[in-house]
């Protein structure tokens, strides 16, 4: 079942794909500006890695499956995906995987952003966490939490700057 979750959460990543490079192209008609490219790869690989990582502790060190653990993790897992395509719908065309900024539209204020200014970053951590937690992987669970942490930190600040750069514009 544990390989099922992890194969779905991985068919959800390319349909965010998928969703991001259609927003791409309709951001960049608009005369959209990308921000940040340089993380972007390594936040790439982090993300592969956290599913092989699940995939790889789970199996390739035998650890095994703790209901008390597990279902509330898998709990997570779902909230965070729910917090995820919220994002995603509250932001529409505006979405996406690359930091991209079109001039001349307002910040978006409703939805999720109404109370938290970065709400995908927080299912971003939430899952990285839960994921591997369902199935008692925590190695995984702790690298890639660290590892995003410094990432985030990056992108979080290249989202800032473009952001205050729109305002600035507006």
């Amino acid at each position: 079942m544990y390989l099922l979750l992890v194969a779905a959460v991985a068919t959800e990543r390319l349909a965010e794909l998928v969703v991001s490079r259609r927003n791409l192209a309709w951001s960049m008609e608009r005369g959209g500006r990308e921000s940040g490219r340089g993380h972007y790869p390594v936040m790439v690989a982090l993300h592969a890695g956290l599913l092989a990582g699940c995939l790889i502790e789970t199996f390739g060190v035998g650890r095994r499956y703790v209901p008390a653990l597990g279902r509330p993790m898998l709990a997570l897992v779902l909230a965070s995906q729910c917090l995820r395509w919220w994002c995603i719908l509250t932001l529409g065309h505006r979405w996406n995987t690359r930091i991209v900024i079109v001039p001349g539209l307002p910040l978006i204020r409703r939805g999720p952003y109404r109370r938290l200014r970065h709400p995908n970053y927080v299912a971003v951590v939430v899952e990285g966490a839960a994921l591997p937690l369902v199935h008692s992987a925590w190695v995984t669970a702790v690298t890639f939490t660290a590892l995003d942490a410094v990432v985030l930190r990056v992108r979080i600040r290249a989202e800032n700057a473009a952001l205050r750069e729109l305002v600035r514009d507006a």
